[in-house]
């Protein structure tokens, strides 16, 4: 027969390991749960061709803040559907040529021109941030949304190219002086353009810093207006898909975008992996996907969440059904917890392109 002493280490061992196996399980992740299989773009052609969006799978809709009206939001709601709207934050189309203060100037001190179809202004103009957030506070007021998506959140540029424009800015007065003020530094040089030459000669370091902070500003004066004004709406940010290294750092260098300053901020990211438009195979969508993932630690339940948008619209050439099935699938990649794509009409006008909606999404809704 063992004895006591025999036996109690047995009995130790044990009870170590199932503590182990204990703290081991509650420490594991969730399981993932693909919570949006949206569409962005209002969904009139789709109701027009008779479907509801529950029978696509469908069950959020992404649409620009001035499109939303009482009938969209009603009959969502009748269809148990989520309305998300985007915010075009800094684009400046229409804006600068009435107020041309707010135009963004480049390092020759000329204004910018229209970078592609994309006309970006000035972060720092007090006139134009003013301007926005007053826009924001009435979407608010206005509509039961479900969330906010900034969209159009860097520095003038045009990532959405196969060869990017990447223009160095802003070099106005409203920029140099508060760049000056909050670095604690004196800028050389007469003309903006010395000054510019200087700037990026001597302090590239503390510039780049400086125009990421910017950009975490605007995210965060944005989520303080909704969580004053509408608590518990969700914050979201469609943004250039980059990695760090590409393009030279061009999405940190040029756009303003850390991740790592922003991801405390939002959220839910959303990846605009626009395939087509970029020049890139319809398999980059999940590489891309799966490298986001993990270079924001995204965690199962948790947020930051991403929820990528997806190409599905005829541009530069005729997205097939199947190159549409495949970025689609390749945007829930990963920790992925949803997608969407652009455009609602693209969809609705290939039945084809509405089959594989249909597929997917009801695929992962089971």
């Amino acid at each position: 027969m063992k004895t006591l002493q025999q036996t109690k280490p047995k009995q130790n061992f044990i009870s170590a390991f199932l503590l182990l196996f204990i703290l081991f399980s509650c420490a594991q992740e969730p399981d993932r749960q693909i919570e949006i299989r949206g569409i962005y773009g209002h969904p009139k052609p789709l109701w027009d061709k008779g479907y509801s969006l529950p029978d696509l799978g469908i069950n959020a809709v992404f649409v620009h803040g001035g499109s939303i009206d009482s009938a969209l939001m009603e009959r969502a709601k009748s269809e148990g559907i989520k309305v998300y709207a985007e915010f075009a934050t800094l684009n400046g189309l229409n804006y600068v040529e009435e107020h041309p203060e707010a135009w963004a100037i480049n390092e020759k001190g000329e204004q910018v021109e229209a970078a592609s179809w994309f006309m970006g202004v000035c972060p720092t103009e007090p006139g134009f941030r003013e301007y926005r957030f007053s826009q924001l506070r009435k979407l608010l007021n206005d509509y039961d949304i479900s969330g906010v998506w900034m969209d159009y959140v860097h520095w003038h540029a045009q990532f959405e190219e196969p060869q990017p424009i990447l223009p160095e800015t802003c070099f106005c007065n409203h920029c140099l002086t508060t760049f000056s003020k909050e670095k604690n530094l004196e800028i050389q040089g007469g003309s903006t353009a010395e000054k510019a030459q200087w700037i990026l000669q001597n302090k590239d370091k503390e510039w780049r810093d400086w125009r990421c902070a910017v950009i975490l500003d605007w995210s965060v004066q944005i989520r303080k207006i909704i969580d004053e004004q509408k608590p518990g709406t969700l914050l979201g940010l469609y943004h250039c898909p980059w990695t760090d290294e590409e393009f030279d750092g061009a999405r940190r260098r040029i756009l303003g975008l850390d991740y790592d300053l922003l991801r405390d901020v939002f959220d839910v990211f959303s990846p605009m992996v626009y395939h087509a438009r970029m020049g890139r195979e319809p398999a980059w969508v999940e590489e891309n996907i799966r490298w986001f993932c993990k270079r924001l630690e995204i965690k199962n339940g948790a947020s930051p969440k991403v929820w990528p948008i997806v190409q599905a619209y005829n541009n530069p050439y005729t997205i097939s059904s199947g190159e549409f099935e495949t970025v689609l699938k390749g945007g829930i990649a990963e920790k992925s917890s949803g997608a969407m794509m652009f455009t609602t009409n693209a969809i609705a006008e290939d039945e084809e392109k509405i089959e594989v909606v249909k597929k997917v999404y009801h695929g992962i809704s089971q």
